[in-house]
């Protein structure tokens, strides 16, 4: 029988992400999951519910669902037990030698985790599959920007998710705010550069989130 637990990700559309992370994900990162359920904020760990200020009851939620993801990766890589609090930047704190990226939209959450050893830099931003609006779309897109071989009802919202993606990776390593002007990618070679100069690389899906894998292999 499948499992009931309800905090075991099996819904049908985590498994068709977490399917779809696995693909994408390249060696030595590690991607998840999870459809944010009530109670996800039960998840925190002490340290990191008191390191995430907000009191509103969905951002914790999301907040538990994503670091839920997070703690089952670490133990696969055999790191157990360690908190993931917020810094005062926002940013996760990871345990030492390990990389990674949290995200989520109004639903769904997701993370992604590494040995430094293995990525430089690693970020992750999860989307609804909608069509970017047009206002939004016009902040986003530049000129440099390639995304022809993109879904193309999408493309414009794998663009926004793949920029995020890219932030996250890049801005622990120069600790400059980018602007998505800052941001060239190009969807159709699975790359990126920015302003600062890093060239990075990315990945996407589409099953059935939108979900942008950015990373610097060491």
């Amino acid at each position: 029988m499948p499992p009931t637990d309800p905090s075991i990700p099996n819904l049908p559309e985590e498994v068709s992400l977490a399917k779809a992370l696995a693909a994408i994900a390249p060696g030595g990162v590690y991607a998840g999951c999870r459809l944010i359920r009530e109670g996800d904020e039960a998840h925190l760990l002490p340290q990191e519910a008191r390191s995430i200020p907000a009191r509103q009851p969905a951002l914790r939620r999301a907040s538990g669902a994503a670091r839920w993801i997070a703690h089952r990766l670490l133990a696969d890589i055999g790191i157990g037990g360690v908190a993931i609090p917020r810094a005062p930047s926002g940013a996760p704190v990871w345990p030492e030698g390990i990389i990674g990226s949290l995200a989520h939209d109004d639903d769904m959450a997701v993370a992604a985790i590494a040995r430094i050893a293995d990525i430089g830099a690693l970020g992750i931003d999860v989307e609804p599959a909608l069509p970017l609006p047009d206002d939004i779309f016009a902040l986003v897109a530049n000129g440099p920007d390639r995304m022809e071989t993109a879904d193309q009802p999408l493309a414009g919202r794998i663009l926004f998710a793949a920029k995020e993606a890219v932030y996250k990776a890049v801005y622990p390593l120069d600790r400059q705010i980018l602007g998505y002007e800052d941001i060239a990618v190009d969807l159709d070679n699975g790359r990126a550069t920015t302003s600062t100069g890093r060239k990075v690389s990315l990945a996407y899906c589409i099953a059935p989130r939108v979900v942008a894998l950015a990373f610097v292999r060491q």
